[in-house]
C-alpha cells in the first residue's frame, strides 16, 4: 500500500499481520499492532522519544547476562509478570492461587537435600528458620513425590550469586514430598531486599519516587507430572514493604506466618532464640509439567 496519511500506516500493517498462518500468532500480532499504534497516537510520541525508547530496549537486552536479567525486573516493575500469572492461574483469575512470580534468581540444578536437611552451604548468620511445606491438589489431596526447588535471599538481602561471601548454591535446595505431600528443612530467615537499580529499572523507579524493595520471602518451584509446574513465593506477614512490593507480587494467598519463638527449640537444643517456624500449603492445578527457562545460570 502506498501511504497517503498516518492512518494508512496502521491499515497497511494490519493487512500484513492478518496473513499470519498460525491462528494464535495472528490474533496476537493483530492486537499488538492495534494497541501499539494506538499507544503511539495516544501519547503523541515524538521522534526524539522514539529514538530514546529504542535505546532503552537495546539497553535492557545488553544488560541481561548469566547473572542478571533486566527484562524480568522490568516486567515485574510494570506489573506485567503478576498480571500474566493471575490471568493464567486460579481458574483463569477467578480464584486464589499459590502461583506467583518466578523472579530473576532461579537456577537449575539446585543440590538435592533430604527432608529435614539444611539449605546452608556456608556460614550464614541470622535467625534460624524451620519450614514445613505441604503440596496438595485442588481437592486437598496430598501430592506425593513432587519435586520442590527452594531458594531465598540471605539475612542481608542477597542471593548467593550476588554475594561473594556465600558459597555456590547457598540457601538453595531441592526436596521430594513424602506420602503426605510434605517437605521440611532448616535455613535462615530471609530478609527483604532491593532489586538492582543500576540500570533501566532503577532509573524508572527514581522518576516515580518508588522504593526498590521486595518484602522478605521464600521461593518454591514445584514439579510433578500431571500438574502445571507451580512457581510460588511465601511472603512474611510482618514485612514493612508487604503492600508496596516493587514487583507487585504479593497476593493474600501468598502471605505466610513466619512465627517467632523466644524459647528453646523442642528438638534442636543448639538453636539460639529467637528462631522462626513457617508452615505453608501449596496447591497445584492440573496441567502440563514443564520447567521454565532459568533466568540466570
Amino acid at each position: 500500500m502506498i501511504l497517503r496519511s498516518q492512518e494508512d500506516v496502521t491499515a497497511a500493517v494490519l493487512a500484513v499481520m492478518e496473513r499470519t498462518r498460525d491462528p494464535r500468532m495472528r490474533e496476537i500480532m493483530v492486537s499488538l499492532v492495534r494497541h501499539l499504534h494506538g499507544f503511539v497516537r495516544d501519547v503523541r510520541m515524538t521522534e526524539a522519544e522514539f529514538r530514546q525508547a529504542n535505546a532503552i530496549l537495546n539497553e535492557i537486552g545488553q544488560r541481561t547476562t548469566d547473572t542478571h536479567n533486566e527484562m524480568v525486573l522490568m516486567s515485574g516493575s510494570l506489573g506485567v509478570s503478576s498480571l500474566v500469572c493471575l490471568l493464567n492461574n486460579g481458574d483463569n483469575g477467578s480464584t486464589e492461587t499459590s502461583q506467583s512470580l518466578l523472579g530473576p534468581f532461579w537456577r537449575l540444578d539446585s543440590p538435592r537435600v533430604e527432608n529435614g536437611g539444611s539449605l546452608l552451604r556456608s556460614p550464614t548468620s541470622g535467625d534460624a528458620l524451620f519450614m514445613t511445606g505441604r503440596v496438595q491438589d485442588r481437592q486437598g489431596h496430598p501430592i506425593a513425590g513432587a519435586e520442590v526447588d527452594v531458594w531465598h535471599s540471605s539475612p542481608v538481602g542477597l542471593y548467593e550469586n550476588q554475594d561473594p561471601a556465600q558459597a555456590d548454591m547457598n540457601l538453595r535446595g531441592k526436596f521430594t514430598t513424602d506420602a503426605e505431600g510434605r517437605f521440611w528443612f532448616r535455613s535462615i530467615r530471609p530478609a527483604g531486599y532491593p532489586i538492582p537499580t543500576d540500570g533501566v529499572v532503577g532509573r524508572l523507579l527514581a522518576m516515580q519516587d518508588r522504593h526498590p524493595y521486595r518484602p522478605a520471602h521464600v521461593h518454591a518451584l514445584v514439579f510433578k507430572e500431571g500438574f502445571k509446574t507451580l512457581t510460588s513465593q511465601v511472603y512474611a506477614a510482618d514485612d514493612p514493604c508487604l503492600e508496596t512490593d516493587v514487583q507487585f507480587g504479593v497476593t493474600r494467598a501468598l502471605i505466610g506466618d513466619y512465627r517467632r519463638h523466644d524459647g528453646p527449640h523442642p528438638s534442636e537444643p543448639g538453636v539460639a532464640a529467637p528462631w522462626y517456624s513457617l508452615d505453608y500449603t501449596f496447591t497445584m492445578e492440573p496441567g502440563e509439567a514443564v520447567l521454565p527457562r532459568a533466568p540466570i545460570r
